[in-house]
C-alpha cells in the first residue's frame, strides 16, 4: 500500500486492489480444468457403458441420425422451395426445423441413451 499526502496535510492511504489479477487468472485456471476433467471423466463412462452394447443398437443409433439428417435436410427444405422462397417460407422452415429437431432429440435420449450411473471411478 502506498501512503498519499493530501493538500491540507492529512496523510491518506489508498485502498487496497480488490482484485488479484494472479490469483483470478489461478483460480479461472481450475475452474476450466474441472469443467475438462468432468467432461473427460463423461466420456470415458459413456465409452465404457458402450462396450457391452449389441451391434445392433450401435448401427441403430448410425441409422437413426442418418434417417434425422435425410429427413432434415431433403424433405423439411421442400417446405420453403414449395412456398416459393419467401422469408415467410423460411421463418416456417426454421421454426418446424428446431421443433423436429428437438423432437429427434428426444427421441434419441429414450432409445438409445446411455446409462453412466453405474459406472464409478472414484475410490471408496
Amino acid at each position: 500500500m502506498t501512503i498519499e499526502e493530501t493538500p491540507e496535510g492529512d496523510v491518506q492511504e489508498s485502498p487496497p486492489a480488490f482484485i488479484d489479477k494472479q490469483e483470478e487468472a489461478e483460480a479461472a485456471f481450475w475452474r476450466l480444468k474441472k469443467a475438462a476433467d468432468r467432461w473427460r471423466e463423461n466420456r470415458v463412462k459413456r465409452v465404457l457403458a458402450q462396450e457391452d452394447e449389441g451391434i445392433l443398437v450401435t448401427l441403430g443409433r448410425v441409422v437413426y441420425a442418418l434417417i434425422c439428417i435425410l429427413f432434415d435436410g431433403l424433405i423439411l427444405v421442400e417446405l420453403p422451395i414449395m412456398m416459393g422462397r419467401t422469408a415467410a417460407a423460411w421463418t416456417l422452415y426454421a421454426v418446424l426445423l428446431i421443433l423436429v429437431v428437438r423432437v429427434q432429440y428426444d427421441y434419441y435420449q429414450k432409445w438409445f441413451s446411455v446409462d453412466i450411473s453405474q459406472i464409478d471411478f472414484d475410490p471408496e
